[in-house]
């Protein structure tokens, strides 16, 4: 059904948010006069919850964004009535996407787009930073582009000229020197650097102050290792880090930029505050697509109160099988056995998915479709077991436990493994 945007403007006065140092000499955000940590969270959804753990900002990927429901209201207005603030994304062209650089028609198009986004939402209580752009240079890429560095430098200007009570952060993927360098040379305009990093991004901030960054510093998105970062099986499928590993991994990196970067950090962002298909359905989410928060969001509460949460999601101590990683034939019984236990003492309960191996794979996080399941391959299910019967057809496939303890908590784990008609003898 169609529907109609209404614009509804909050009768809030508007923030004003700048760059300044403290007497150590430090970089902090000033809202409205205060000091202003940044506890974030890339998303727009359980905002309620986002507060509830301790967070207090989200981001956004384009401005459209803004006008989603959520809670029967308009994202920016439910964070405005919670007293999130929201570090309001703007998309910037990526040549991956079919942006040429080069072509003044499509430049100036993009220029009166980011000039009409920011007239529109400028005023908004809620509104933090601009986020204009990111990884727009492209995850692989090393950088050196200047035209890339000097179009944002005129977006930036742009920006500024609409609403200088806003700082401007841009974002890139990784802390590769070449593209800090790139910014240093043609990108004066920039308020705020913001990076995507992953498993180095507890190091971050490092990395671009060696690279000669002296200038406000945000990390823009961490979280579990990539999955271009981990093991592999040996026919080339990325091994998912256990929940328990991924929660540690959100833990210690926010923890890490506190202690290490305080000079130049304003905060962080942790991706991502919801759910998506990126390599598999539970890699990067910190919630199922049913809604139950996953260990993640425990850690973050914990590393942003120094507090767990009242309700606690289930913790996986087991998870284990002889598919695991292995190569099998179509037709054989296999056991996947798992444990866990519930901080709070809930009944848990158990859910077990085979799917194909994802094959369409983007980067970026561009949007993938999600791959079949095979629910014909349960043969027993009892709580913390199943019995599999391996698929017919040849292929890569993964089993997925999901163990949920009925009051919005779960955990989320899977393995993979393979099937040939005639696997290789054991070793």
């Amino acid at each position: 059904m169609a529907c109609s945007t209404v614009l509804i403007v909050s009768s809030a006065a508007a923030s004003e948010v700048k760059v300044s140092k403290n007497d150590q000499g430090h970089f902090v955000l000033l809202r409205d006069g205060a000091p202003y940590l940044i506890r974030g969270a890339g998303g727009w959804s359980h905002l309620a919850l986002l507060k509830e753990h301790g967070g207090n900002s989200i981001r956004t990927w384009g401005i459209e964004t803004l006008e989603l429901p959520v809670d029967g209201k308009r994202v920016i207005d439910r964070c405005a009535e919670l007293g999130i603030t929201v570090a309001a994304g703007i998309y910037v062209g990526h040549e991956r996407h079919g942006f040429d650089y080069s072509d003044p028609a499509q430049i100036n198009r993009q220029r009166e787009a980011v000039r009409a986004a920011v007239r529109k939402y400028k005023d908004h209580p809620a509104l933090l930073v601009w986020g204009l752009g990111n990884e727009m240079e492209g995850p692989t890429s090393d950088g050196r582009d200047p035209r890339i560095w000097k179009e944002l430098n005129e977006l930036a200007a742009i920006v500024k000229a609409e609403d200088p009570h806003h700082p401007v952060m841009t974002v890139i993927a990784g802390a590769a020197p070449t593209k800090v360098q790139g910014i240093l040379a043609h990108y004066p305009n920039i308020d705020i650097l913001g990076v995507n990093a992953y498993s180095g991004g507890g190091g971050a901030a490092t990395a671009v102050k060696a690279a000669g960054w002296r200038k406000p510093f945000v990390l823009s998105e961490f979280g579990p290792s990539g999955h271009w970062e981990v093991p592999k099986t040996l026919w080339g499928a990325p091994i998912e880090p256990s929940s328990r590993d991924k929660a540690a991994a959100y833990y210690s990196t926010q923890k890490t930029l506190i202690e290490d970067a305080a000079d130049i950090s304003l905060g962080s962002y942790c991706f991502v505050w919801g759910q998506k298909q990126e390599t598999t359905s539970t890699w990067y989410g910190m919630f199922l697509k049913t809604g139950e928060k996953l260990p993640q969001v425990d850690a973050m509460c914990r590393a942003w109160t120094d507090q767990w949460p009242k309700n606690r999601c289930p913790r996986v101590s087991r998870f284990d099988s002889e598919l695991k990683e292995a190569v099998f034939a179509p037709g054989q019984l296999c056991t996947v056995r798992a444990e866990a236990t519930d901080p709070d003492g809930d009944e848990l309960k158990w859910e077990w998915t085979v799917t194909a191996e994802s094959t369409d794979l983007k980067v970026g996080g561009d949007q993938e479709a999600e791959p079949p399941s095979f629910p014909e391959a349960i043969v027993l299910a009892e709580k913390n077991q199943v019995v599999i019967r391996t698929p017919a057809k040849p292929g890569n496939y993964r089993v997925f436990a999901i163990v949920r303890d009925g009051k919005g908590g779960a955990s989320a784990e899977n393995l993979c493994f393979r099937i040939e008609a005639k696997p290789p003898p054991p070793q």
